[in-house]
């Protein structure tokens, strides 16, 4: 397995790339509202891109049709944005948004919640999820090895009062990934500890992954529909998805395509994140 690691300079790349993504967040997030459309969605985050000069590396990765990806309630990841695909009130949705500066890349997802009245047990999926990605986060330290980001994850989300529904399912087949010159590289992350996979590689500064837990009220199992990219449950359950891109170094983890760097929540969890390179 060849891991890349990168150069500080290369690192504050990488960090305008994730500047561009966070973006990207807060205006679909601000335009999932009840009536709009997940191609409505796909044109603002078009826009955002263009606004900063930056290149989209969800568009056309492997015939993805769109710029981003918008997963609706039992969607995992990866659902296509459509014109037929209307949000309505009560809806939770995944954006999932990636962008390319120079040549180095960004990728980052979260959770929306669509108008009002969610059941609480929506509302507390996404914060498990949320956190859990957080606690992986905390586990990028000089010396660590990548198992004990999926130990962190899954350790959170075991940990918490089940819902409704009987499990948090953590999600099997998909997980999180290296990134940099490449969208998705070495290593594959999974959102749990497998004794099959061993320890992985260590941790050291340039080495940047992208953490991304996703959680469902149900199965862990999911299937894909004929379109190759639409992922579902397999019991139809809601799922959550959560994503920041992280960079190793000298002083501690930087997430990169959080807008202050990671600084408040790692706080929260008593880790002082790194310098921002872009100051």
């Amino acid at each position: 397995m060849a891991v890349e690691i990168k150069t500080p300079d290369q690192i504050a790349k990488m960090r305008e790339a994730g500047l561009v993504v966070a973006a990207i967040h807060a205006a679909t997030r601000e335009a999932a509202v009840p009536g709009a459309t997940t191609k409505d969605l796909d044109e603002v985050a078009r826009k955002v891109l263009a606004e900063h000069g930056a290149k989209s590396n969800f568009l056309g990765y492997g015939g993805f049709p769109a710029t981003i990806c918008t997963s609706v309630n039992e969607v995992v990841v990866h659902g296509i944005p459509s014109a037929e695909t209307v949000l309505k009130d009560g809806d939770i949705i995944s954006i999932d948004a990636g962008a390319i500066v120079d040549g180095w890349h960004g990728d980052a997802a979260f959770t929306a919640f669509v108008g009002t009245g969610h059941a609480p047990e929506l509302i507390e999926l996404s914060r498990v999820t949320e956190q859990s990605m957080w606690a992986g986060i905390a586990a990028v330290k000089n010396g660590n090895r990548l198992v004990d980001i999926s130990r962190a994850i899954e350790t959170y989300i075991r940990r918490q009062p089940r819902p409704a529904t009987g499990k948090y399912g953590i999600i099997e087949d998909y997980g999180g990934h290296g990134i940099g010159s490449e969208m998705h590289m070495d290593p594959h992350l999974l959102n749990y500890v497998s004794r099959k996979r061993g320890r992985g590689p260590k941790l050291v500064p340039g080495f940047c992954i992208a953490i991304e837990p996703m959680v469902s009220l149900g199965t862990p199992r999911t299937h894909v529909l004929e379109d190759d990219w639409t992922v579902l449950t397999d019991d139809l359950t809601w799922s959550s998805h959560w994503e920041h891109s992280v960079a190793v170094t000298e002083d501690g983890p930087l997430v990169l395509t959080a807008v202050d760097g990671g600084k408040a929540k790692l706080a929260e969890l008593g880790i002082t994140a790194a310098p921002d390179p872009l100051g």
